[in-house]
């Protein structure tokens, strides 16, 4: 993890408590919350950086205490307003798979809209949708394989990059070589992003 534990720390105490009730995970969440600093520096939420999902849950299973729905305000705000974008307004996190990144954020933006503060409901739904809607095709092609306007067609995949066997993908570099599409659509997967 390059971002530290503390966040999965919250996150996994988190989820337990909503699992169990038991209100020794909240305290364990409160402990994380303090000791790794960790209503501060959340700017995507990834495999890595669970900050964010653990404000969204935070504020659902522990209502009553407001650092997570705060927490969450300032990071949608953040998204707002301080992250970059592409020039075709999609928001840019990291170049690692940057659709993905603009994915999971949206998905926090569209859960805040349904559970969190109402005042920020439309506002947040109009984003998220609108970072959904660039991925599905607004931008005037999709990133999803196999959907909407003129959709991928050589998604870094092995499995669908390969030719039907016996026919072999690594011989003569077939998998690299082949100028057309990939021999199998991958239905639904999310490409890495504009670049």
């Amino acid at each position: 993890s390059w971002s530290g534990y503390g966040d999965e720390l919250l996150w996994g105490a988190l989820w337990l408590y909503r699992a169990t009730g038991d209100d020794t995970y909240l305290t364990k969440a409160q402990e994380a919350w303090d000791e790794f600093n960790l209503a501060e520096d959340a700017l995507q939420f990834s495999w890595d950086d669970k900050k964010a999902g653990a404000y969204a849950l935070g504020s659902m299973v522990d209502s009553d205490n407001i650092i997570y729905s705060n927490a969450l305000k300032a990071f949608l705000e953040y998204l707002k307003n301080d992250a970059q974008y592409t020039p075709g307004g999609l928001i840019y996190l990291d170049q690692w798979g940057s659709a993905r990144h603009a994915a999971n954020v949206a998905f926090i933006s569209l859960w805040a809209a349904k559970y969190g503060d109402p005042a920020d409901a439309d506002a947040n739904r109009e984003w998220g949708e609108g970072q959904i809607n660039y991925l599905l095709g607004d931008a005037g092609h999709s990133f999803v394989v196999g959907f909407g306007v003129d959709p991928p067609s050589h998604p870094h995949h092995r499995s669908s990059s390969c030719p039907i066997p016996p026919d072999s993908c690594t011989k003569d570099n077939w998998g690299f070589q082949n100028p057309g599409p990939n021999p199998h659509t991958l239905y639904g997967a999310l490409v890495g992003g504009p670049a």
